[in-house]
């Protein structure tokens, strides 16, 4: 910085006579201006403040590594300042863990309902069907064929209809109705 005197200004002996401008070289526009109030006095918050905002609109040259995409202000993760909201607190974990573990039962008590039920379905699904079969087992019609002869004659056709069937049930019961008749 330059110290200009003003035309005019002497070595006056009075305070405003002495109080001078301190300006960087150029016109003064968008620069910081030292006021001095008394020989060598400068007004230091003001002034400190201006040469702060000069010194970080300089630009810094190219770094001596060649590495123009590194950041020299940049702060290592270590030296970050953590912040406090970020750790939750015991109590909270332990909430939110408690809500987990709901969440968790309630999902698993759905599926294991929805098993349940499909089992359900299952079973009632096998019983209609054993139950349609012995209602078409009771509802069948029945002819013993005593003769195996009757089935070397008969055609494919009928071959096809006739189905294996255990008979002693059957017999002793048409054995009971005649005995029933007869008495």
């Amino acid at each position: 910085m330059v110290l200009e005197m003003q035309p005019g200004e002497g070595d006056g002996g009075t305070e405003t006579e002495q109080s001078e401008q301190l300006l960087p070289p150029g016109d003064g526009e968008g620069a910081a201006a030292l006021v001095e109030t008394g020989p060598g006095k400068p007004q230091g918050a003001a002034v400190k403040k201006k040469r702060k905002e000069i010194t970080t609109l300089i630009p810094k040259g190219k770094p001596k590594s060649g590495r123009v995409w590194k950041d020299p202000g940049k702060k290592r993760f270590s030296h970050m300042i953590q912040d406090k909201p970020l750790h939750s607190t015991w109590e909270r974990k332990m909430k939110e863990r408690q809500e987990k573990k709901a969440v968790k039962d309630f999902a698993r008590h759905l599926e294991e309902e929805k098993r349940r039920e499909r089992e359900e379905k299952k079973q009632r699904r096998e019983e209609n069907l054993r139950r349609r079969l012995e209602n078409e087992r009771k509802a069948e019609i029945v002819q013993v064929i005593r003769n195996p002869l009757k089935l070397k004659r008969a055609k494919k056709k009928q071959l096809r209809r006739i189905e294996k069937r255990d008979t002693l049930a059957l017999l002793q019961k048409r054995q009971a109705q005649q005995k029933a008749a007869k008495e």
